[in-house]
């Protein structure tokens, strides 16, 4: 191959590269009072090839927040899903939730243990013809009166729903204390300076025999591994059976009866013992018991005995009996319910509201038909309810709740926003309560009002009386006459009618106490009419149409057991309890009631000084003296 010859004269050199230039500048003048822009004019040649920018490619491995190992929950399901075990504080609705937590699995092992070594139940194989009913745990957190946790509480319950009269139970009532019964009982104790000792039964029921055939399935969780579709026999009463409650105090009564113990006509809770000059009241609420008397020793020596029995709690001196907070002051008694409040507002998300001085505004004129959208009735229902349990240390809220309670079959909205006005007067009055005072007069009288034909709906007026022992009150009520009184006289006498009423029995309560009064009891009224008619046969003929509750007043002055006087409408304590009142007059009546401020009791302890005050304190006390000296 012929190799290619080049020319011989040398080939030129290529100029030497040289650095770009700046573009000239174009200078576009738009208005020439205006700022100058200046662009850089536009390069006719278009750029080699070379120099075009290319798309860059990433040259290092992506990383994720998968990748990473980095979680981030989306915020619209935080409450609803979550991976850690539930709160020891929170208390779980089923046994799959209670079994991951150690606190719960212990509660729920202490019951079945006394379950089975009480002899609950015998496991028998299942039939066709037993009418089997289920059971369930039910989980509460027992608390102290200042809202920390005393104990898991894990409770089987048989779901009695599912019983069917007269093949698994017959009998079912079993009485509880009164309320008014526990007062007189609490003054008594206080005037005389006796013990006051709080008792628990721990798993009351348990003690009950049944004398009916009942079948139960075997308890979630703890199903036996051997005989897993055998069914219990119950030999001994369980919670949640209808009759459980009955066989449980039957149980009771008859080993206090056993003991020399006498069951009180008045209230069939109540049992005394009287041996010599010593005497012992035992006050039953269902599991919950209540031990007083005039000797300590003999108290005691009673309470080992019972423990002997049954598996009896002593919890010390009574400090929070029924959800009552029962604080000693150097005076007596207070009686609270302010946690119970508390836990009321925040179910009816109402603890941030706004606070008021009266339950209920005086302008304001309730009726059943008032043209406003109805409400949830069954919320109304549920805090009207707790209400009603609050009047036990609340009489200032009598005549509101009894006012609500007659709308709870058609609530509206009016009567919502009554009831929110309610809730936020005991937001404003959360620590108020009843102070029992020791006082050493067991002189009983009482005040009674009727507020005539203030019903609008039907026009029937409201019966309201304070019973007085002692200066104590140990009994209040607020409630709808059942007729309509043709004139305030009539309406005047019916509430004394039904004050006497209760006077007789708390008389007869203070007779099987071993209590003798010094007088016959005193009823107040402020309807001169009424008055009159209680000793004297006048305005007979429009007043005779109520001669059943006539002779029956009468028939108790006449013969010296009943007094009955006039007194000013200013002085009528329970004025109070039977219509919406003005602030200041409200609230002037509320303090003579005996409902009064504990703030300095639950919240106004003496508190303990710091470190710093100490020493403040002690360089003050210091300077103070090396001043005094001369």
């Amino acid at each position: 191959m012929t190799p290619t010859h080049f020319p011989s004269n040398p080939t030129p050199t290529e100029p030497e590269t040289q650095p770009p230039q700046p573009s000239p500048i174009r200078t576009y003048l738009r208005n020439p009072n205006r700022l100058v822009l200046t662009f850089p004019a536009p390069d006719p040649s278009p750029p080699p090839p070379s120099s075009i920018s290319q798309p860059m490619v990433p040259d290092h491995q992506m990383v994720t927040r998968a990748k990473a190992g980095i979680s981030k929950p989306n915020p619209r399901y935080a409450l609803v899903a979550t991976k850690h075990p539930i709160p020891s504080s929170v208390e779980p609705t089923c046994v799959s939730q209670a079994i991951k937590d150690p606190f719960w699995r212990a509660a729920m092992s202490t019951e079945f243990n006394a379950l089975i070594s009480n002899g609950t139940w015998e496991l028998v194989p299942s039939d066709s013809t037993q009418n089997l009913i289920g059971c369930k745990w039910v989980f509460r957190i027992k608390r102290h009166p200042d809202g920390t946790i005393d104990r898991y509480k894990a409770r089987l319950v048989a779901k009695g729903f599912h019983q069917r009269p007269g093949v698994d139970f017959s009998e079912t009532f079993s009485p509880v204390v009164k309320p008014t019964t526990i007062r007189v009982v609490l003054h008594l104790a206080l005037s005389n300076g006796w013990p006051i000792r709080q008792l628990d039964v721990n798993n009351a029921f348990l003690h009950g025999t049944l004398s009916d055939t009942v079948y139960m399935s075997q308890p979630p969780g703890f199903v036996d591994t051997n005989l897993p579709s055998h069914v219990c026999k119950l030999r001994k009463a369980l919670y949640g059976l209808k009759q459980a409650p009955r066989a449980w105090y039957k149980e009771l009564s008859s080993f206090l009866l056993s003991q020399g113990f006498r069951n009180a006509t008045s209230d069939a809770s109540l049992f005394i013992s009287t041996f010599g000059r010593n005497v012992i009241y035992f006050l039953v609420y269902v599991d919950d018991l209540i031990v007083t008397g005039n000797n300590s020793s003999l108290v005691m020596q009673f309470i080992a005995t019972l423990a002997r029995r049954f598996s009896v709690k002593d919890l010390g001196s009574l400090h929070y009996f029924l959800g009552v907070e029962v604080i000693p002051t150097t005076s007596g008694l207070f009686l609270s319910q302010h946690h119970y409040i508390r836990d009321l507002l925040l179910k009816a998300k109402m603890d941030g509201a706004k606070e008021v001085s009266t339950p209920l505004s005086p302008s304001d004129s309730l009726v059943l038909n008032d043209g406003t959208p109805p409400t949830d009735a069954t919320r109304f229902r549920q805090i009207i309810g707790g209400l009603q349990y609050l009047n036990l240390t609340r009489p200032d809220i009598s005549f509101a709740v009894n006012k609500l309670s007659q709308f709870m079959h058609k609530p509206s909205e009016s009567h919502w926003q009554a009831l929110k006005r309610l809730l936020r007067y005991l937001k404003g009055t959360l620590y108020f309560g009843l102070h029992l005072s020791r006082r050493s007069s067991h002189r009983l009288y009482a005040f009674s009002d009727a507020d005539w034909a203030g019903n609008l709906d039907d026009r029937k007026s409201t019966t309201a009386y304070v019973v007085y022992l002692g200066g104590n009150l140990i009994s209040w009520s607020s409630r709808k006459q059942r007729s309509v009184a043709r004139s305030s006289t009539e309406a005047e006498y019916r509430a004394i009618a039904t004050t006497t009423a209760e006077i007789a029995w708390i008389q007869s309560l203070l007779r099987e106490l071993g209590i003798s009064l010094s007088g016959p009891p005193l009823i107040s009224c402020d309807n001169i009419g009424a008055t009159f008619y209680c000793a004297n046969p006048v305005l007979h003929s429009r007043m005779k149409h109520i001669d059943i509750d006539f002779q029956f007043v009468r028939d108790r002055v006449n013969s010296g057991l009943l007094q009955v006087s006039h007194v000013s409408t200013v002085d009528q304590l329970a004025d109070a309890l039977t219509k919406p009142l003005p602030r200041l007059r409200f609230q002037l009546l509320r303090s003579k009631i005996g409902v009064s401020d504990g703030t300095t009791v639950l919240r106004g302890r003496k508190r303990e000084p710091s470190s710093k005050e100490i020493i403040s304190s002690s360089t003050q006390s210091s300077a103070i003296s090396h001043q005094s000296q001369p």
